[in-house]
């Protein structure tokens, strides 16, 4: 696991200075303390920071084929990399290490593009070909691994957090206010954009290649498919499951360096160390986060699954005084990110990185198996609202301005009144008309013509089923997924210099979820029917089927108590930079409904406590 960054300068005869690349690479030295390097070559310049956890004395980058034509820089893990060598030796291919990321090297050598559809990993990558002049970038399928780029009209630049890019002379750093709607209404920016004009992002199951001078050629080479087979009976479904994940967390278990699991007592993470176990001599090392607030504790499920098999378990409780760690985390996420959640999961790998350098997560499991509550909701919605959407639009509409704001059952007037097709709307922070009234009007005459709610309406439109649910797997695995779950994940793990694993979104693994017909997976209000059943030999009812609480924080009590002065002091305070956007006397009105227990605003609350610490920190850069 590492960090990359680089730079190509579309003059041929532009030289790149050693000083232009570590300039870039410095910034993300917690994303690999252990070693640095760098490639120069005329107009390209390649930077990478190492942590070490696979052949830990002979992987330094950036590496190279046998002739020195063709050069790597590696964020990652490909878990199949031993298959793959032995392939490439028996076509007379010679290895210098014992790492994966040489593998790939010869992988391009001996299929060029196409060698991205071999590997069965995480990562982000640059190639540098000498021979042709170009760079080959690549991210993994679910965007696990991240990736930035930035051009202009003299250079091409990357890496692997935005920081990287912004340390580079004369980069544009204009806001996109389109962007920020995007986060207002969702809490994190779009799949390929980012908060800066300029700065873009790889999708996941994609490819960049670019030479000086020339239009980046960037493709996909994976896709999400729905394809439900109906041949298949439950029991068969459950081996299936059940085999396939084995060997999926088995593949994620070989590492040089100590190696443990995320545990939070949800199905998920208590799978995959359910799993672990099975193919471990020692016990297996668990890391958990707690809260005082019962109501947000999973603490004792946790210790439940550690206890069952005899982990080597570890745990702390997160208070309030943790919002201390905001400025921190802004410069993590290096853009605007309101997943309030980032607060234990930074604590939870700060705390994990004092015992292993490596961890496996459960992350995926709620995408693949249609885990979340919004599922049941929207198919709810959709099976007892039979009126027209026209219809709906002025009935269930009038409902929503007439109700008053504390009674219950507004916010479903809402979602009754939005299209059918408009699922999205179920997973928004400020839905279209509190953005109306958020904003200043100068700001909103300049998006209102393309609301955020249209970018996930045309993914749903353009999805590979008409099933609502597989439809809604399919949204959330494009957008929330990989800009919020994987994100969230990816930054704080390795602000701590910590790799974090995922079994549960391998892609062969995900390809046999994507086989499995909606009924296995939503049965009534039943969700992740088919993994609880697959699971129930290895986890007790109590872990697999009480109720979901997901890795919330109690911002609801805190932003009422502890944290009632630090709220009021950061958006009542008239020189917040958020008043630029947005008008203070409805911002205010949000405070004031939450405060007098009117509504339930905390993640609005920190969604704009996030955005007005990134603000602070773009004046002071």
């Amino acid at each position: 696991m590492c960090g990359i960054c680089g730079t190509l300068h579309f003059d041929p005869a532009y030289q790149v200075q050693e000083s232009e690349v570590k300039r870039m690479a410095h910034p993300i030295i917690h994303r690999g303390p252990d070693d640095e390097g760098y490639y120069l070559n005329n107009n390209i310049g390649l930077g990478f920071r190492r942590l070490s956890i696979i052949d830990l004395h002979t992987g330094h980058q950036p590496l190279t084929n046998e002739d020195g034509t063709i050069w790597i820089i590696f964020n990652g893990e490909i878990y199949n990399f031993k298959e793959l060598r032995k392939d490439l030796e028996a076509k007379g291919h010679r290895f210098k290490t014992h790492t994966d990321t040489e593998t790939i090297v010869h992988l391009y050598e001996e299929y060029g593009t196409e060698c991205v559809k071999k590997l069965r990993g995480m990562f982000g990558f640059a190639i540098w070909d000498d021979r042709h002049k170009k760079l080959f970038c690549a991210r993994d399928r679910f965007g696990i691994k991240p990736f930035f780029y930035y051009i202009d009209g003299s250079r091409f630049l990357f890496g692997s957090e935005i920081k990287n890019i912004l340390q580079a002379d004369d980069v544009s750093r204009e806001i996109d206010i389109n962007v920020m709607d995007y986060y207002l209404t969702y809490g994190y920016t779009p799949i390929d954009e980012t908060i800066y004009k300029k700065i873009k992002k790889l999708e996941p199951a994609h490819t960049l290649e670019i030479k000086a001078g020339g239009e980046p050629v960037i493709k996909r080479y994976w896709d999400i498919n729905f394809e439900p087979d109906d041949s298949i009976t439950e029991d068969e479904w459950c081996e299936l499951i059940e085999n396939k994940l084995k060997e999926a967390i088995e593949m994620r278990m070989v590492s040089d360096v100590p190696l443990g699991a995320f545990l939070s007592g949800g199905i998920d993470s208590s799978s995959v160390v359910a799993l672990m176990s099975q193919f471990s001599e020692q016990p297996i090392k668990t890391f958990s986060i707690g809260f005082k607030e019962a109501a947000f504790n999973e603490l004792p499920y946790a210790r439940d699954v550690a206890a069952m098999y005899k982990t080597d378990h570890h745990e702390k409780i997160v208070e309030p005084e943790s919002i201390e760690l905001l400025p921190k985390l802004v410069s993590a996420y290096d853009e605007p990110f309101a997943d309030s959640s980032a607060i234990p999961t930074y604590y939870v790998s700060k705390f994990a990185r004092e015992y292993v350098t490596v961890v496996l997560s459960g992350d995926g499991g709620d995408e693949l198996f249609a885990g979340y509550d919004h599922y049941p909701m929207a198919h709810n919605i959709q099976k007892y609202n039979m009126l027209p959407d026209a219809i709906s639009k002025n009935v269930f509409g009038a409902l929503h301005r007439a109700i008053p704001a504390k009674v219950k059952g507004k916010g479903i007037t809402y979602y009754l009144s939005r299209p059918k097709d408009s699922v999205s709307a179920y997973i928004s922070k400020f839905h279209q008309t509190e953005r109306e009234k958020l904003y200043k009007p100068n700001i909103w005459d300049a998006i209102k013509n393309n609301p955020s709610e249209s970018y996930k309406e045309e993914i749903l439109r353009a999805g590979s089923s008409k099933d609502l649910i597989f439809q809604m797997q399919e949204l959330d695995m494009r957008t929330w997924l990989v800009d919020d779950i994987l994100t969230k994940v990816d930054r704080v793990s390795m602000q701590n210099s910590l790799e974090a694993r995922v079994p549960i979104l391998d892609h062969e693994f995900a390809e046999l979820s994507f086989k499995i017909p909606t009924k296995y997976k939503l049965r009534g209000k039943s969700t992740k029917y088919i993994l609880k059943k697959a699971m129930r030999k290895y986890l007790p009812d109590s872990i697999l089927f009480h109720k979901k609480q997901g890795f919330g924080v109690p911002l609801k009590l805190w932003f009422k108590s502890d944290l009632n002065d630090y709220m009021n002091d950061r958006l009542m305070s008239k020189n917040s930079p958020l008043y630029e956007f947005l008008e203070p006397t409805y911002v205010k009105k949000i405070i004031h409904d939450h405060q007098t227990g009117m509504r339930d605003f905390n993640f609005k609350i920190w969604t704009l406590l996030f955005l007005d610490e990134w603000l602070n920190q773009q004046k002071k850069s």
